[in-house]
Order: structure tokens, then sequence, then C-alpha cells
């Protein structure tokens, strides 16, 4: 199985994405890992864009098209995909059919982790994390019971995120929408688009994609 993976940062896609790898032995292809790992791998591929990059330029649609190609290819018929971050453009989308169809794959479903987008910002916005193990907690959702002390370390120093701000989330939040605008209507076309709720509780998000891809 095949599928394109939506949501705005934030959705809960990387959560997603993630459980889809454990519970189906799927592969989770993001664009921006496989450029890392072919350039650090030293791959044809790799070495080229490794070039472009260092050029300080954007690598072309047909790079990044052989990149796939070859995570494909290495990954064996039976082992199925999940597409994080391309395609964004309608001309991608019908590079993508080429490259699917010439291995004999197709695409199954596209599934858009819907969101509420002030709902997102205070999702997002509220997040902090213990400054010593990691340990994540929310203004509103997730305090501490002691205030000030991390449950799990005892540590007394928090931080955030930089960009979790309000201005960065709604900008992410637009770039989201422009790229993702172009390639809806086509996979809506064909019937293979299904909205989820990205604000509903972890588990029912896995449950409701569950759903879809049994279907």
């Amino acid at each position: 199985m095949n599928i394109i993976l939506l949501g705005p940062p934030g959705a809960g896609k990387g959560t997603q994405a993630q459980r889809l790898v454990e519970r189906h032995g799927m592969r989770q292809l993001s664009t921006g890992d496989m450029l890392r790992a072919a350039v650090k791998a030293g791959t044809p591929t790799g070495l080229e864009a490794k070039a472009v990059m260092e050029r300080g330029e954007l690598v072309s649609d047909a790079l990044v098209s052989a990149l796939i190609g070859d995570e494909l290819d290495a990954m064996g018929e039976q082992t199925g995909a999940i597409f994080d971050g391309y395609p964004r453009t309608a001309a991608q989308a019908e590079t993508l059919d080429g490259i699917l169809n010439a291995r004999g794959r197709k695409l199954d479903h596209v599934i858009e982790l819907s969101v509420d987008e002030e709902a997102l910002v205070e999702r997002i916005t509220g997040r902090f994390t213990c400054a010593s193990c990691g340990k994540g907690y929310h203004d509103t959702f997730e305090q501490p019971k002691v205030p000030g002390t991390c449950d799990k370390c005892g540590g007394t120093e928090f931080k955030r995120r930089p960009d979790d701000n309000a201005e960065t989330v709604r900008t992410r939040l637009a770039e989201y929408r422009a790229k993702t605008a172009p390639i809806l209507p086509i996979y809506e076309a064909r019937g293979i688009v299904s909205k989820v709720d990205g604000m509903s509780p972890m588990d029912e998000v896995t449950a409701a994609i569950e759903t879809i891809l049994k279907a």
C-alpha cells in the first residue's frame, strides 16, 4: 500500500506516520531525510544533490524523483510507502504517478489530518519541555504536578522552542495551505482523499486511519 499523509506542522503527522511504520512495516519517505541520507552515503544521486546544494541551488524535481525511485527499488515490492512532503505541485504529482507505475505500484490513499487552526496555534504555542530529560508539557493541557518541577526527573528548568510562537505557527499553516492546495483536487478527482480530524486524541486518529486503510 502506498499513501500520502498530509497535515500541517503540529497536526500529529509524524506520530501517525511512525505508527504506520510500526503496525504495517511501511517506510516513511521524507524527501529531506532521503536527501541527507543519500548525501551521507555518497550515492550517485546523493553526490549530484550535494553539488547542487553546495552551489546554493534548489534540488530539482528530477533529482528528487531519482531519490524516490532509488528508495522504492531498495525497499522491495512488498513494503508500502508513506510519502511525506512530496508531492507539493501538480507536476510532482504527475511525476510520482510515473515513478509508481514504472514499479507496478499505485497510490492507494491520500489522508489529510485536518485541523482547527486557532486550536492548533494554542496547542503548539503552549508547548514546553524539561531542559534535563525532555519530557513534554503544555500551559493548558499538561502542567507539572508540582509547579516548576518535572514529574519525570525532578528538574526545575524548562525550555520552549523558539519557533513555537503564534506568528511562526500561522506562517507555517499558510505555507502548508499554499503547498497542498494544488495537489488535493488531483487526488479528490480520483476519489482517494480522506480527511481525519487531526485535533482528536492520537489513538482516535490512529483508529480512523486504520479504518480508511481497511476500506
